[in-house]
Order: structure tokens, then C-alpha cells, then sequence
């Protein structure tokens, strides 16, 4: 279990004791971006879901505020994301978070890929009831460096891209877990082509250009030691 805190606008702050945490996928609005994340998974031999969107159960201790995450190989890669919290208190909250992927063993199971690497959040959020009414407005991005120290824009979208947090509140409603301490991410934007997201740093940035407010995060991918063995 994790305990997560967020400042808000007005600084002050909220506790999240985690007791639930969702990764959904294949979540665009539009099928051609839904096909496009579909592609590029692909490419990495993951099979295609049998159906969308999805949505996988991923073990709370995942749900975390750090920055480092340790993995076991070279192919791993996180993806920018909103997620919805719902805090001690019963709101619902909205930040961004980095959904570190386990890509090698993505080939073999999506779920089994999302329980490998941590769910990094950032440590701000906003109400979801300030933002709601423009929420599709808002920014998604997110930027690798390399160990050339080159920073380069990986993912450039908006929240309109991905189904809306008043629909995982529906879906998250009718199964009886809209309640305090659950987290759920919302699936990804499509990444730029071209661009090595086996990186060794990833940024993401949520913004809102109504208000120029900003949430972000960053986080260092650690190799851990050789195994023996």
C-alpha cells in the first residue's frame, strides 16, 4: 500500500492512502490513435487486446512518488498519462503520472507488463471540478533524454485525445470502487515516431493553458545489478 500527497492551487495539501490502482488502455477517442498505440505495440510484439478500452488491475504499492525507478533491463519505457485520485476525503483528483512499462515482458502479457515498474505520480494535482468543464484543453507532454544528455519531446497531445475522467467515474461507479484511495491512469497518447523512448530519463508535463498552471514530474531509470545466479 501507498500513501501519496498532493498539493493543491491553493497549497494546501491531500493524502492518498492507495487501496486501488488501474492502468487503462487503448483509450483514445479516436480509433486512428486507439490503432496507431495499437502499431506501435506491435512493433514491440505486443498482441492486439481483444477488445478496448481496456482496463488492468495493477498491484497499489505500484502507485508511487519517486524519482528513480530501478529496472531489470534495457526495455522499458514509461508513458504520459492523467491519472484520477481519489483522495482520503472522497474527491477526485487530477495529475499526471508516468506509466513505466516493462516492454520485454509486455510481449508476453499487458498486465503482467504493468505490475513490473512502478506508476510514477507528481507530487501537485487539481480538483477535478476545476478543471472538468475544460478539460479537453488541457496538454499532455512528455520528453526522454538520452545519455547524450539531449532532451527530445516524445509525446505531444491533449486530455481530448483519451476518454474523459467522467467516463472511468461511471465505469469505476457501476463495479463499486469509486471510492477513497483508488487510482486509475488513463491510457496514453501516441509517442512521436522515431524518437528512442528506452531512455534514461522521462518527463511528463500536464498543463492548463487557461490558467498556465503546470504538473510535472521526472524520474531517472536505474539498471539494477547483474543477478547471480
Amino acid at each position: 500500500m501507498s500513501v501519496l500527497t498532493f498539493t493543491l492551487p491553493d497549497d494546501s495539501q491531500r493524502t492518498v492512502t492507495v487501496t486501488r490502482l488501474f492502468n487503462a488502455g487503448y483509450a483514445g477517442r479516436s480509433q486512428a490513435d486507439v490503432a496507431a498505440h495499437v502499431a506501435e505495440l506491435a512493433e514491440l510484439g505486443v498482441p492486439a487486446p481483444d477488445t478496448t478500452p481496456a482496463l488492468y488491475p495493477v498491484s497499489p504499492y505500484l502507485a508511487q512518488q519517486t524519482r528513480r525507478v530501478a529496472v531489470q533491463h534495457a526495455r522499458t519505457s514509461g508513458e504520459a498519462e492523467w491519472a484520477l485520485v481519489v483522495d482520503d476525503t472522497g474527491e477526485p483528483l487530477l495529475t499526471a503520472v508516468c506509466d513505466h512499462t516493462d516492454r520485454q515482458l509486455e510481449a508476453y502479457g499487458v498486465a503482467w507488463s504493468k505490475n513490473a515498474s512502478p506508476d510514477v505520480l507528481a507530487d501537485r494535482a487539481w480538483p477535478l471540478a476545476e478543471v472538468a468543464e475544460h478539460l479537453d484543453e488541457l496538454t499532455l507532454r512528455a520528453w526522454v533524454t538520452d545519455s547524450d544528455g539531449r532532451e527530445r519531446l516524445i509525446q505531444d497531445g491533449t486530455a481530448g485525445e483519451l476518454l474523459a475522467p467522467a467516463y472511468w467515474v461511471e465505469v469505476l461507479r457501476e463495479r463499486g470502487e469509486l471510492e477513497p484511495g483508488t487510482v486509475l491512469l488513463s491510457g496514453t497518447i501516441p509517442m512521436v515516431p522515431d524518437i528512442d523512448q528506452f531512455a534514461h530519463i522521462w518527463r511528463v508535463q500536464l498543463a492548463d493553458p487557461r490558467t498556465g498552471h503546470e504538473i510535472d514530474l521526472a524520474y531517472e531509470v536505474r539498471p539494477m545489478p547483474e543477478p547471480i545466479g
